[in-house]
């Protein structure tokens, strides 16, 4: 679906261009958060009508003040709500008797404080939707407009003008990154508080931000998302426009119940955002620190157009620490042409490196640093430059920020730099500030920035994914599904599961099912030895567990012999188990074991996984995620994502696994969770995967269903 992101910066202009706005819950005491609001909003340069909404007073920071918003004579195109939460629906009733339809409601006391807060959110909710009022909040700082002149929020403070829209679901968080931009005098277009986003979302923002001509790069923090499928639709819809950087919290079973009592929000699972984010072109940051990084480096560089890069710096320490962490990244320090390098050494001295890093020694002034620009430069093949400096005694900084600053302006590909320190390279760090050219205190930090920019220009130039569908799998499974669900159970019997995998493709060891030692007998005499004997149980889901698998059986004493072990021994660990029997399988040749699965999360829906299977997964938990419906290029991603990805290409003369094969069963899955929603969790576990060219076989799975 393709959301109209054009109608929703229209939507949203009584917000981001009003001629007139009204606070409702103005205050006359300084200190109070309805009297800094009313006074930004006067204070940084508001164009129009400002009416202060308190019953109490006449004049409010020499504006005439109001007793309710129906006693305004003019039209009103922006409220701003601070009264206590008890008074807002009747707020909101004004705003609709007003024709006023755009709100925001700083007020607390909502979702994020318990049960009747939740109530009453929901009771504004319905309200607003009756009376065609869009509102921003509750629970939030407010916003900022810096190219209209609006401060409608409690922050100490205006940000610069800039390019940079954020949006953030904590408005503390909003005040802290206010701080940090002010001394540096980072600029933002707008600065958005979202708060418990009970009407509008950080989609609607997503979309307004996309297409606002003042804002080049689009920042945001969340906890949560109400709609995880929207979200990711109108990510990759907004990330193909515009760089989306978002940094999200509740990782962890911690932050996840802060987030919760917070905001009331969602956190969801941490594997879930990040396969998200991965689908949909969101570039993740997980510091606020790197949140500030990318943005300087978007908002001010033109993207590199490829992963090769050149490092020049006058120290060889921090040269070799950016090196390590392009190592570590997709970018490539390549070596540079003979005749540049031919060139670097007419000029700089004989123990100075010319290769990649270039190091131009401790004793480099600023033409020296020119030159060196300028001749790496002539490499055509170098997509973005990084430029390292130390503060030795003889190195003039402003002069080489300068230098930098304007070779930076006359080409097309990135330059990055790391003056390193703090109050020795101040004073060139703002030249460098004021021309575009984002510095970094940490080589990693310039080394990582740029990799994120490269890694971007993959993703917009990327192909259209490719969805393959395969036909008529879904009829051959109905009737096991329906059948399961109309005996009200929440797992497959194994027979059932056997003939699931069959519907959809999968090859499985030859299984015969036996009820008694003879017929266990007689079935693997059917199969040809060696075979394996499974207990089969529908209270039983980990059969290893209990000493229910016997494997490379070779005669028929092994069969029985194992059959009368199975038995009694499962019927003592679980005596109230009923045993149906026992699975009569073929032996499969050793391949390379791995899992896969599906597992259904509440924000996103169905989730694919990969990993290397076998009894080690959930110990080692070398694991990757894709969120369905999986493309081709996602199978192929998640399976080489796993650090055990070189196993399946061959290690010491092993040939290598069928990948191919993986890839294709990770797509049948992804099929099969959209043909079935009702599935909670798959596994396949393990698929022993043979050599390049003789597929796979599922060996083990099980099925947990429920709800629809």
């Amino acid at each position: 679906m393709k959301y109209t992101s054009d109608n929703i910066f229209h939507m949203l202009n009584n917000f981001f261009n009003p001629k007139s706005i009204a606070v409702i819950g103005a205050s006359r005491t300084p200190g109070k958060v309805g009297y800094d609001i009313l006074k930004n909003i006067i204070q940084y340069g508001f164009q129009g009508a400002v009416y202060p909404i308190n019953p109490s007073a006449t004049e409010i920071l020499e504006k005439k003040s109001y007793p309710s918003l129906l006693d305004v004579p003019g039209k009103i195109d922006l409220a701003v709500v601070v009264v206590p939460s008890k008074n807002v629906l009747e707020v909101i009733e004004q705003c609709g008797a007003k024709k006023i339809d755009s709100a925001i409601i700083i007020t607390a006391g909502f979702k994020e404080s318990g049960i009747e807060g939740a109530k009453l959110e929901n009771e504004l909710i319905k309200k607003a939707q009756e009376l065609g009022v869009r509102f921003i909040g509750p629970n939030c700082l407010g916003m900022i407009d810096t190219h209209s002149k609006i401060n409608a929020s409690f922050a100490a403070g205006m940000p610069a003008k800039g390019s940079i829209g954020f949006f953030s679901q904590s408005g503390a968080l909003c005040l802290a990154v206010l701080d940090r931009a002010l001394p540096d005098e980072i600029g933002f277009s707008k600065f958005i508080s979202m708060g418990n986003k009970a009407d509008i979302t950080d989609t609607d923002i997503m979309l307004a931000l996309s297409e606002d001509e003042n804002t080049k790069v689009i920042l945001g923090y969340i906890e949560g998302v109400s709609d995880g499928r929207k979200f990711m639709e109108v990510a990759s819809q907004v990330s193909k426009k515009k760089p989306l950087i978002i940094l999200k919290s509740g990782i962890t079973s911690a932050g996840a119940k802060a987030a919760s009592s917070h905001t009331g929000a969602l956190a969801g699972r941490e594997a879930a955002f990040d396969s998200a984010f991965k689908q949909s072109g969101v570039i993740r940051a997980h510091t606020i620190n790197e949140l500030f990084n990318y943005a300087l480096a978007f908002a001010n560089q033109p993207l590199p157009q490829g992963p090769n890069v050149a490092i020049i710096t006058n120290s060889g320490g921090p040269g070799i620490l950016a090196a390590d962490a392009c190592d570590k990244s997709d970018l490539q320090l390549i070596p540079l042409y003979k005749d540049i390098v031919d060139e670097l050494r007419s000029f700089l001295p004989p123990v100075a490196s010319f290769y990649n890093p270039i190091d131009i020694l401790g004793d480099s002034s600023a033409d020296r640093y020119e030159r060196a620009l300028n001749t790496v430069l002539k490499d055509e093949r170098i997509n973005g430059l990084m430029v390292l400096l130390t503060p030795t005694a003889v190195v003039d900084v402003e002069a080489t920020a300068l230098a930098v600053a304007n070779i930076s302006h006359l080409i097309d590909r990135p330059i990055l730099t790391s003056f390193m320190g703090k109050k020795s390279v101040e004073s060139g760090t703002k030249i460098l500030m004021k021309y575009g050219v984002p510095n970094y205190s940490f080589p990693e930090e310039m080394v990582s920035s740029l990799n994120a920019m490269y890694r971007y220009h993959l993703w917009i130039n990327r192909p259209e994914k490719h969805y393959p569908r395969f036909n008529g799998l879904k009829e051959k499974a109905v009737q096991i599904f329906d059948t399961v669900k109309k005996e009200n159970r929440d797992r497959l019997y194994e027979l059932e599961v056997h003939y699931v995998l069959h519907a959809y493709g999968f090859n499985q060891p030859k299984s015969l099912f036996a009820r008694t030692s003879e017929e266990a007998v007689a079935a693997a005499k059917g199969i040809g030895y060696p075979v394996v004997m499974k207990i089969i149980s529908p209270q039983i889901i980990h059969k290893s567990d209990i000493g229910g698998v016997k494997v490379n059986l070779n005669s028929k004493k092994d069969v029985e012999n194992a059959f009368f072990d199975i038995t009694t021994h499962v019927r003592n660990i679980m005596p109230t188990a009923h045993i149906y029997g026992v699975m009569i399988q073929e032996m499969i040749p050793k391949g390379k074991e791995v899992i896969m699965g599906i597992t259904k999360d509440l924000q996103f829906g169905h989730m694919i996984m990969f990993g290397l299977g076998g009894i080690y997964v959930e110990v080692l938990k070398d694991v990757s995620f894709r969120i369905v419906p999986l493309g081709q290029e996602d199978a192929h991603e998640m399976i080489r994502e796993t650090k055990t990805f070189p196993l399946l290409r061959g290690v010491r003369g092993e040939a290598e696994a069928d990948i191919e094969a993986i890839e294709k069963s990770l797509l049948i899955l992804s099929q099969m969770a959209m043909d079935f929603p009702q599935i909670i969790e798959t596994d396949i576990n393990p698929l022993m995967v043979r050599q390049r060219g003789e597929g796979a076989v599922a060996i083990d799975a099980r099925f947990t269903i429920g709800g629809e």
